[in-house]
This record gives structure tokens, sequence and C-alpha cells, in this order.
């Protein structure tokens, strides 16, 4: 049975489950389509309709979530503050995003304010009996405030909150993203989430979805040789940064063999025959250098190492560039022959490198800098030119 309440009386409703809140709220309309609410809340009632989504992945490797761990320090000094201060003051407001089991009920009355915004009341389900993947909300920003509030001994905490109705995930993610686009959120994170975003994205991130999602699938697909190898907040385990995984996807993607598939003019990028491409390349390369540089993390094995991945991303763009005719493109096999040719050239665990401009290079001094990723490239990509028959000018769009 659902049993309606009147702000003011919300401890008592949310001891209880099967109970709605009644929030005095602002509706604020946002462009044509977006809702946005504003309400007061006490803050140690948040949990009883909100959950905070910890991004993660199930068994079948499907991403979950967006919200990165609780930073404890930060949760207590805010703790601190709420207990100890005689005029605590906790004035940004927190975001939560709402399933369509919230409703907003405009109110009878005619307001005189901007034609934009209307009074009214938001109808919020509560229960403390819940798991969190049965609330009706997700807070997309103030986790830490709210779990600052959720554990400080004080009877009650009002705050604001902003709230916007949705039940896309991939919407909570966009504005997860957005909301702490000024924060120094790591990246990594943010890439991970980039491939399940969507709506409107800055420019910045926009121009990485497309590698960021051939990546999650070189990452998670079984087919992949390069399965749970590439580290991300849900792979930690993984020997490969996703960020020098990236660089090479963006590489081709934008003047190499992955850019035919691409996408242009209204036309999608054919994702699969990236993925098929990548994985048909990275089987070579574990087949012809073998266990000895693969999958070791890259103090053992340049090859898995920034400088490694970037360069043999440009050797793969060469031996595709030579192999090629029309829709073909080397399998594995035609990848295998053209390591080949530069495979006893190489030193990615051990002995040094001569690279052919009298400065040698011990295997493990080889960084990733621009500087060195240049010299590998220009001569992975020069010793297989030649192997060909072909000469290769240096090449000064690299970096």
């Amino acid at each position: 049975m659902t049993t309606v309440t009147k702000q003011g009386d919300e401890s008592a409703v949310a001891a209880s489950s099967g109970k709605v809140l009644h929030l005095p709220a602002l509706e604020i309309r946002q462009g044509p389509n977006r809702r946005l609410y504003t309400f007061a809340v006490d803050g140690k009632q948040v949990p009883s309709f909100a959950a905070v989504s910890r991004v993660r992945r199930d068994s079948q490797q499907q991403l979950h979530g967006y919200q990165r761990p609780e930073v404890l320090a930060h949760v207590a000094a805010i703790r601190r503050y709420v207990e100890s201060d005689d005029r605590p003051l906790l004035p940004n407001a927190i975001v939560v995003a709402f399933d369509d089991r919230v409703r907003f009920l405009p109110a009878d009355t005619a307001s005189d304010g901007p034609g934009y915004v209307r009074m009214g009341t938001l109808v919020v389900p509560v229960s403390e009996d819940w798991e969190d993947a049965d609330k009706p909300g997700f807070i997309v920003d103030g986790q830490q405030r709210c779990a600052a509030i959720r554990d400080a001994e004080v009877p009650a905490f009002p705050i604001c909150v902003t709230a916007f109705i949705t039940a896309d995930q991939a919407d909570h993610r966009s504005q997860f993203i957005l909301v702490n686009s000024t924060k120094p959120l790591p990246k990594g994170l943010i890439h991970e989430l980039l491939p399940a975003a969507s709506g409107p994205l800055p420019n910045q991130l926009r121009v990485r979805q497309l590698p960021a999602t051939v990546l999650e699938r070189l990452n998670f697909e079984e087919r992949s040789p390069l399965r749970h190898m590439i580290q991300t907040p849900t792979n930690p385990a993984g020997v490969i940064k996703d960020n020098s995984m990236l660089r090479m996807l963006e590489n081709s993607i934008s003047n190499g063999v992955l850019y035919r598939f691409r996408g242009s003019d209204g036309t999608l990028p054919n994702i699969g025959l990236m993925v098929t491409v990548l994985s048909d390349f990275w089987t070579a390369v574990r087949e012809v250098f073998g266990e000895n540089a693969w999958g070791k993390p890259p103090r053992k094995s340049r090859l898995m190492h920034g400088a490694g991945i970037i360069s043999m991303g440009y050797l793969m763009d060469a031996i595709a560039d030579t192999n090629s005719s029309g829709e073909e493109f080397p399998d594995v096999q035609g990848f295998a022959a053209g390591l080949k040719t530069v495979k006893d050239y190489c030193r990615w665990t051990e002995g040094t490198w001569d690279l052919g401009d009298g400065i040698p290079r011990r295997w493990n001094d080889v960084q990733n800098t621009p500087r060195d990723i240049q010299r590998i490239t220009d001569f992975l990509v020069s010793t297989y030119y030649a192997k060909q028959g072909k000469r290769h000018e240096r090449s000064s769009r690299l970096f």
C-alpha cells in the first residue's frame, strides 16, 4: 500500500517501505525535451531513494555504473565540518538521475514567473529495504557529500538537489562525464565510460568515443588476442596502458588502415571490421614474437610498453598498405609474414637496438616519449619497406 506524506514528515515515511515522498519542487524547462527539478530534502533521506552506481563489469563483460570509489579522506573532512561547525553550509546541489517511477505534479495555481518554470510537487518512492539496484535514483554528482551526511552524527541536514528523469543509463553516464569534466576525473574512467555514453559531449571527448569503443571490444571480446590485457578501471591487472592503446587506435583511424572503416557523410563506422583487422594483426604479433615478449609488463617487455604499442600500430598500417587490394586486407598469416621481416631487428626484451643513427639503445632504455616512439617507428617502418624493396621517407606526421 502506498502512503502519501508531506515534506517535513519524511523521516517517519522513509522508515518503512512502499511509501513516497511529496517534495515541493520547481520544474525548469531546458531546450525542447529537457526538464530539471530542484528541491530540498534531508540529506539523511537520500539513501532511501538514490544509490551510488559503481563502475564495474559483470560476468559477461558488460559495463555497469559510472561512479568511482568514495574518497574516504574527503568524506571524513566533510563529516567533521558538518558535525563541528556551528553554522555548516553546503551550498552546492547534489545531482540525481531518477527513473520514470518519479513523477512531477504541477501545482493547480498559476505562477507569475517565467514560462520555463513551474511550481509543483515531485513524487518520489522511497524504501529503506531496497537494494541499490531497486532505487529510483542514482547520484550523478555529490556522492562524497551524501556519504558524509549519511554518517554524520547530526539528526538531519537539509541539502539542495538538482534532478532529471530518464531511464537511459547512457544518459546517466553522459551527464556524469559532463558534470565532472572540470574536475580531475581519472582519464581512464572517462575513456571506459565513453563507449556507453550518449548525447552531446565536448569535442575532445567526442573524437575519442570511436577509439574508446574499439578498445573496449579488444579488451573484452573473447576472440580478441588482447582480451583483458589493456589496463582500465575495471581491468586494473592489464599490462598495456589504455592511453597507449588509444593513441595507436587514434593514429590508425586518422591516417592508417582503420581510416577506411571510420565512416563519413552519415555512414556509421564499421567497428566490426576495425576489430577484425586489429585482432588479426595482434594475433600475428603474438605468434611472431612469442611468449618471451607477449603479455609481460612493460618493465619486462617493451613490446607491451607505450613505445612498442604505438610503433607497432604504425607498422600495422605499413603492412596493410603494401598488402591491401580493394576490399581485401591482410589476415593473420599476411600480417605475420610482414612482421617476420623485421623480427630479427627488434629488441623488445633484451639486447641493444641498432637504429641506424649511431646511437645504440639498450632495450629497456627505450622510453614512452615522442622522440623514442618516433625513432622506433621510423626504424621498424623503414626496415619493413626496405625488405619489400620500397623506400620510406621519414614521416613527419607521426607526432
